[in-house]
């Protein structure tokens, strides 16, 4: 398992569209993504679970990938996360 903290710093938090961009990019991978936010979770293939997380700006979410490809998608997921959140 590999995992990464990382502080959101987008104005609006996750919300749909970079919601939508990340459960696409997880969806490129087979491992188990899952993302840990404000005392829940949710699988980042799944578009409404990320939402209901409720992340906003200056919240910290844990990122966690499980798999057969789990190095090159915690890599992707970190640059993801950095580029656009």
């Amino acid at each position: 398992m590999r995992e990464f903290d990382y502080t959101v710093t987008d104005v609006l938090g996750i919300h749909a569209r970079p919601a939508g961009l990340l459960s696409k990019e997880a969806k490129k991978f087979s491992s188990t993504i899952m993302i840990y936010a404000n005392g829940k979770s949710a699988k980042a293939t799944a578009l409404m679970k990320i939402m209901a997380l409720g992340v906003k700006n200056g919240d910290t979410v844990h990122v966690t990938t499980e798999g057969y490809d789990e190095e090159p998608a915690c890599i992707a997921l970190k640059k993801f996360f950095e580029m656009n959140l």
